[in-house]
């Protein structure tokens, strides 16, 4: 993310990452590619995630200095100290209770390390920090499944590494203007919540506005699949309306049930005339908000 002659956002500054798994280590990818000089701290085993899936560990740590401490032996401590001397931000994952029993707690270390930021990522928000659990877990506890179904996007993982990073440039921001070096928690179980509140306050439920409520936000067949149109603004409806011969909506996407279901319909049998790719084509030639739908994975084409 450039920024002009003077570079990235983050350049000179030094993060030490205690975090495994995978939300740390996506926070510090992000920050690296803001400028950040990351050093990854990982127990003599190694980050566990690099058992689960090899090539995605080693596109997490790219660029990025790998060093192996057992910190439960105090000979170890003085390599990790001189770290956090010229560190600017601290990330962890580790409970609070296993940090506390090795020196790491926040209260100890900004008596040490006054410049030094921290961010904890943690499953839940304190006093319930110590609860174990995972993705699945977290997206679970908020009603984001559909069993049995298993997810197909880790939410809470890739989430809060963006709401670690963002917090890691908040307190980082507020030490350049003056104030003390910070601590923040990420709870990755409140950030999964912050996800749902679409549906909490009912848009995305059966029927609501964005959950069928609307005929130009929606899914339609096509001739080989399926095409998803999200066609809000009243210019985008008025000539997808047009499209499919429907006169002008008067500028609004809102419309009776009578009328929703004629424009429905309408729209269905539209698409169901050709492929995916001939109406996605269509819809760039038309500048109209409609992509076809693909697996998980597939990636835009």
């Amino acid at each position: 993310m450039p920024l002009g002659p003077s570079g990235r956002a983050l350049d000179g500054c030094h993060v030490v990452s205690l975090a495994a798994h995978l939300p740390g280590p996506l926070a510090a990818r992000q920050l690296m590619a803001l400028g950040a000089d990351i050093v990854k701290v990982e127990p003599p085993e190694g980050d566990p995630f690099a058992g689960y899936h090899p090539p995605w560990y080693d596109a997490l740590i790219a660029g990025q200095r790998v060093m192996r401490l057992d910190l439960k032996d105090p000979t170890s401590r003085p390599t990790l100290d001189q770290l956090l001397v010229d560190a600017d931000l601290l990330v962890t994952s580790s409970r609070p209770s296993s940090l506390e029993r090795l020196g790491l707690d926040w209260p100890r270390l900004h008596a040490r390390f006054p410049k030094l930021c921290y961010v904890a990522i943690v499953g839940s928000a304190s006093p319930d920090a110590e609860r174990p659990g995972h993705d699945l877990t977290y997206q679970a506890s908020v009603g984001l499944l559909a069993p049995p179904l298993l997810p197909t996007i880790l939410l809470a993982d890739f989430a809060g590494a963006e709401r670690a990073v963002s917090a890691s440039l908040a307190l980082l921001l507020a030490r350049e203007r003056g104030a003390d070096a910070g601590y923040t928690e990420v709870a990755l179980a409140a950030v999964a919540a912050q996800f749902t509140e679409a549906a909490r306050r009912g848009v995305t439920m059966p029927g609501a506005l964005f959950g069928g409520g609307l005929p130009g936000y929606g899914l339609y067949r096509a001739r080989d699949g399926w095409v998803a149109v999200a066609a809000l603004e009243a210019n985008s409806w008025s000539a997808v309306r047009g499209a499919v011969g429907l006169a002008a909506t008067g500028g609004t996407t809102s419309r009776p049930p009578d009328d929703a279901q004629m424009d429905r319909d309408a729209l269905e049998s539209h698409f169901l005339g050709n492929t995916m790719e001939y109406w996605e084509l269509w819809a760039v030639e038309h500048e109209l908000p409609i992509v076809a739908v693909r697996a998980p994975g597939a990636g835009p084409p």
